[in-house]
């Protein structure tokens, strides 16, 4: 899969911006603030149908302007795919896959997989469970638009159930028959999403240890243990043992939604006893991983975005990682970095032909290429 060219419209700090990518490695560098990450979310806008920032679609519209426009080429298995991302003020996003708009923008998911590797990712380590569910929920919904359904029907239930449990305690008054048609929404969705992630892991877990190894250059024994209220219990008798506890919490306590993972090196875990270069090379390892279990389920490789993560790395594990997503049936690169010498000198010794875009304020004033197109 090739993104072949982006055009952005009043999409954050750019007015107009079209760009022409080559299939390998396309670099921007510039200082903060200038619009490199904006290029990124442009892109991830097309494969996910919203941002990867906290910012909500109409705060993306640059300022003073009702609506924003991205329009992506693509070519993907010897085809050619436009997409086109439409959002405006006071009205719905509009999103279209070769001219036909989409009833729902979740039937867009998987279509065009890409990976984002940013800084955020050290929540993946430091954050709540939410965000390594989201991690799991990221992987899996790229390739399996069931799980994806059910996971929607899941959360759905689940807010209908926990309004359900606060207008018993308000009213005094609980009501077992209805809260037994969202127990059963829960029980049939859950345990689908439950074995469709445990079946997930037990392939994940081999490709995660394989990358960790070949970022880190060392033995470390890595590991990934999956926690789930399901692994002892069936749904059912989860709903009932906490009962007492949802009704009086006025949540649902236990399920589906309170999976987590819990990281391990050397059998210590990471949160705690990792180093800031064990942590950064494990959450890597784990997105690096993503990208390569996505590409062997869906047969061609996905976009894979860096943003910014750079700085956190010494030059040598910059080169390392670089050398390493150049080859081995990796597919097309985007990149963001305030040092446009250190990309230049890495570019320099590569074999794969690479652009490298210098950004100023929402827009080009330089382009250049390195190796062989």
């Amino acid at each position: 899969m090739h993104l072949k060219t982006l055009s952005i419209f009043n999409f954050k700090n750019y007015n107009q911006a079209t760009f022409d990518f080559l299939p390998g490695i396309n670099c921007f560098t510039g200082n903060n603030g200038v619009g490199k990450t904006n290029i990124l979310e442009a892109i991830y806008y097309l494969s996910f149908c919203k941002g990867f920032g906290t910012s909500s679609d109409t705060q993306n519209i640059r300022f003073d302007e009702d609506f924003f426009m991205i329009q992506g080429n693509y070519e993907i298995n010897s085809k050619n795919d436009e997409l086109h991302c439409a959002v405006k003020r006071g009205q719905k996003k509009i999103f279209k896959r070769n001219k036909k708009e989409y009833e729902r923008l979740s039937d867009h998911i998987g279509y065009y997989p890409l990976v984002l590797i940013y800084p955020g990712d050290g929540e993946l380590i430091n954050g709540g469970s939410e965000e390594r569910r989201k991690f799991i929920d990221g992987v899996i919904s790229q390739y399996n638009h069931d799980y994806l359904y059910r996971l929607m029907d899941y959360n759905r239930a689940l807010t209908q159930r926990n309004s359900l449990l606060k207008i018993f305690a308000e009213k005094k008054n609980f009501d077992f028959a209805s809260l037994e048609i969202w127990d059963q929404q829960l029980i049939n969705n859950g345990e689908f999403i439950y074995k469709i992630r445990k079946e997930f892991f037990l392939n994940f877990i081999d490709v995660f240890r394989d990358d960790y190894k070949s970022l880190s250059g060392n033995q470390e024994q890595t590991d990934i243990a999956y926690e789930s209220g399901l692994n002892n219990s069936s749904f059912e008798e989860l709903l009932k043992e906490n009962l007492k506890k949802d009704l009086s919490f006025q949540y649902t306590s236990a399920g589906i939604h309170k999976d987590n993972l819990n990281f391990f090196i050397d059998g210590q875990p990471v949160k705690k006893f990792g180093s800031q270069g064990q942590q950064k090379t494990f959450v890597i390892a784990l997105k690096l991983a993503q990208y390569r279990f996505i590409r062997q389920i869906k047969g061609f490789a996905p976009l894979l975005l860096f943003d910014d993560i750079f700085d956190k790395l010494d030059p040598s594990r910059v080169e390392l990682l670089l050398n390493t997503v150049s080859r081995d049936g990796f597919g097309q690169i985007f990149i963001t970095d305030t040092h446009s010498e250190r990309l230049e000198l890495i570019l320099e010794k590569m074999s794969v032909a690479s652009r490298l875009f210098s950004i100023k304020t929402g827009e080009t004033i330089s382009i250049k290429d390195f190796g062989n197109e």
